[in-house]
């Protein structure tokens, strides 16, 4: 049997980078996959065409995550459709970076709205049912960034380190009831926005990664698979870095 067979998950920004591998990753190990997106309905379409057939189940859906009304009526859809929800991920982020002379108040209140408030938003909707059920795994997804700062990403920084000690709370409370919760903490890893670097910048992350190369979306896939099986059912308010060893 796959690892996660009778598992329903809900990822949030499915439809590319990260998002996009850890729903591929699912499907591969089984689950029923719900995952939202916010404007790119053909690249969620076609990641739902490529991967329907053979009895899996996925669907996308268009959901702000940053809005509390929104995913209220997202978590209302995916448990009316499949039940349960038994594995959550929050994904959904963004950057504006900026130096913090330079930074706007949009710029500060977009990414700590996206990135942060998401959290709680889908968390607090998912809750509920998860206790009743006895049972879930949610999978926050931070960055190195939010454990070591980073010059020009306060916000972004603010926003994730945010998403480690919002994760702890959740684990005490809610570990009576088998509801767990941890975070993965990538490092650099191959997506659109590290596509945009320069040789120069991505030189100089490499000389700061032991093992000398940026890490693969496929990568945190896998960890995420890890965190959402009954393979860490005593792993709970864990913060794990996937960064090549960048925090050792």
């Amino acid at each position: 049997m796959k690892i996660l067979q009778d598992k329903v998950a809900l990822v949030t920004g499915g439809s590319r980078g990260i998002g996009e591998a850890i729903v591929r990753a699912f499907v591969d190990a089984g689950a029923t996959v719900a995952f939202t997106y916010i404007s790119s309905s053909t690249r969620a379409d076609a990641l739902v065409d490529e991967l329907s057939g053979d009895g899996v189940t996925i669907k996308a859906l268009q959901s702000d995550a940053s809005s509390f009304e929104q995913a209220e009526t997202l978590i209302k859809s995916v448990l009316e459709e499949f039940g349960r929800i038994d594995i959550l991920v929050n994904n959904a982020g963004i950057t504006r970076d900026n130096l913090m002379l330079r930074m706007s108040e949009e710029q500060w209140d977009q990414v700590i709205q996206t990135n942060l408030k998401s959290v709680f938003n889908l968390t607090k909707h998912a809750l509920r049912s998860m206790m009743k059920n006895r049972g879930g795994s949610i999978i926050n997804m931070s960055s190195v960034v939010g454990i070591n700062g980073n010059a020009g990403q306060a916000n972004y920084a603010a926003s994730k380190a945010g998403i480690i000690g919002f994760s702890k709370s959740i684990a005490k409370e809610m570990g009576s009831r088998n509801v767990r919760c941890n975070v993965l903490a990538p490092g650099f890893i191959e997506t659109d926005m590290t596509d945009e670097l320069s040789d120069e910048a991505k030189a100089s992350y490499l000389a700061n990664i032991p093992l000398k190369r940026l890490g693969k979306a496929e990568e945190i896939a896998q960890t995420c698979i890890f965190l959402g099986s009954d393979m860490s059912s005593y792993i709970t308010g864990q913060t794990l870095s996937v960064c090549g060893g960048m925090n050792s």
